[in-house]
């Protein structure tokens, strides 16, 4: 377990004693999850459930296949993993949607050359792999395992319960109380997308963390807010391009997750709610189920306005620089009462910390919308980390292309999508290459 555990955390910027810092700006705590080989917080969920699958693949001699769609970080993390594993059992098809990530991201993923390893581009939707990906690990196959590593994966959440436990202690640290002190109760602010990262806070605080609020920062693709703020848990029927497309989202798989926990594990009541969605996707809660969520949850909506003033201004008046996601966390943060003041004009509310969940060097086009190309230069100059001016030099390999047929209706070209998927399983780790023609 210590070999599994400890070599999921080499590759990180800072030592075991430092993998993720707290730092202070203003009055707010801000966890920077993002020190890891992906730049991302999704390499302190990743890295360990990876370990764990190469591990019991290799301990009962069977193949298993990871399969993953993306909208930005998740795909990143899982392939360096496997990547870094090299573990001729453990296998990646990994999807992302074209177009819809940034620069480095896709860098991240075609710049890989691992026979573990095969990347896929799609013309779709964030959403739209996700059908055939269901699909595909309920047939099963008699040959391996094959295994999600989105954050519906239970070890993902379950990964990412430790560095609640971390900031929590680390900001009763800075602030000189005990923990478990009955008067410290620490609220957290978190960029919001399928809600794994919010289910892994809402596990640990029932698990008996002293946390307060687990606040959700959304952008315009706002499912999760309009859930928290009315009950109504609807699909839109379109996802909106934003400038933080790692949290566009359509619906949360990680929500079932919360209403599980929030209703003590009653398992008939959820999953009666769920086919509701499956079938209309629509759920209303109730106003005695409405209440509790929001006992346990709030929740504010940021624009691309708002964002890209809120990192100008954090960047004017304290030198920080943050990615759009983080900075939707910023804007909720302040929305929410909780205000980035100078440490004397602190507000009187319970401590908060907002977690940082990406670096700002994946998102040149965001930043550079918000700062200005100025900006970027400034950053880029200054703080843009080494490994990732390598990346950005390496040469890429071309991904294999799903195409939406026209004439074709969605579900059909996921179905089409759903076949192609299957012969790239049937052939990772036989190829000296990541990607195959398109």
């Amino acid at each position: 377990l210590d070999s599994v555990c400890g070599s999921a955390f080499q590759g990180f910027d800072y030592p075991p004693t430092k993998t993720v810092p707290v730092v202070k700006v203003g009055s707010l705590y801000i966890a920077e999850l993002f020190h890891g080989p992906t730049f991302c917080f999704k390499d302190l969920g990743m890295r360990p459930v990876v370990n764990f699958l190469s591990h019991f693949s290799s301990k009962r001699n069977r193949k298993t296949t990871l399969l993953v769609s993306t909208t930005g970080d998740t795909g990143p993390a899982a392939v360096q993993a496997v990547s870094d594993v090299s573990n001729p059992l453990l296998t990646i098809l990994v999807h992302y949607p074209d177009g819809q990530i940034s620069d480095l991201q896709r860098r991240q993923l075609t710049t890989v050359n691992s026979p573990c390893v095969h990347v896929v581009a799609f013309e779709g939707g964030g959403d739209d792999m996700d059908t055939p990906i269901k699909r595909i690990q309920a047939e099963g196959d008699k040959d391996r395992m094959v295994c999600g590593i989105n954050s519906y994966n239970i070890g993902r959440p379950l990964a990412q319960m430790v560095h609640y436990i971390w900031t929590y202690l680390r900001v009763a640290e800075d602030i000189g109380v005990t923990p478990g002190d009955r008067d410290f109760v620490l609220d957290i602010v978190l960029p919001t997308g399928a809600m794994g990262n919010v289910a892994g806070g809402y596990m640990a605080k029932k698990m008996g963390l002293p946390l307060g609020k687990l606040c959700c920062g959304v952008n315009i693709n706002d499912i999760t807010h309009r859930a928290i703020q009315t009950g109504k848990f609807h699909r839109s029927d379109s996802m909106k391009k934003t400038l933080s497309d790692a949290i566009n989202i359509q619906v949360p798989y990680n929500f079932e997750r919360l209403l599980y926990y929030l209703t003590d594990g009653n398992h008939d009541l959820v999953k009666e709610w769920m086919t509701t969605v499956d079938t209309t996707a629509k759920l209303d809660l109730d106003q005695a189920w409405l209440e509790k969520l929001q006992s346990e949850f709030r929740s504010e909506r940021v624009t691309d306005e708002a964002m890209c003033e809120t990192m100008r201004k954090v960047v004017a008046n304290f030198g920080y620089y943050s990615d759009p996601h983080t900075a939707v966390g910023l804007v909720a943060a302040e929305s929410l009462g909780f205000k980035i003041a100078n440490e004397n004009d602190r507000p009187k509310t319970n401590p908060v910390a907002l977690l940082a969940t990406a670096s700002p060097c994946k998102f040149q086009e965001s930043v550079t919308v918000a700062l200005g190309k100025g900006g970027w230069e400034t950053y880029e100059k200054d703080h843009f980390p080494k490994s990732a001016s390598l990346i950005m030099n390496k040469a890429e390999i071309p991904p294999t292309i799903y195409k939406f047929r026209q004439g074709m209706s969605l579900s059909e070209n996921q179905m089409e999508w759903q076949d192609q998927a299957w012969m790239l399983i049937k052939q990772l780790g036989t190829t000296s290459t990541n990607h195959s023609e398109s």
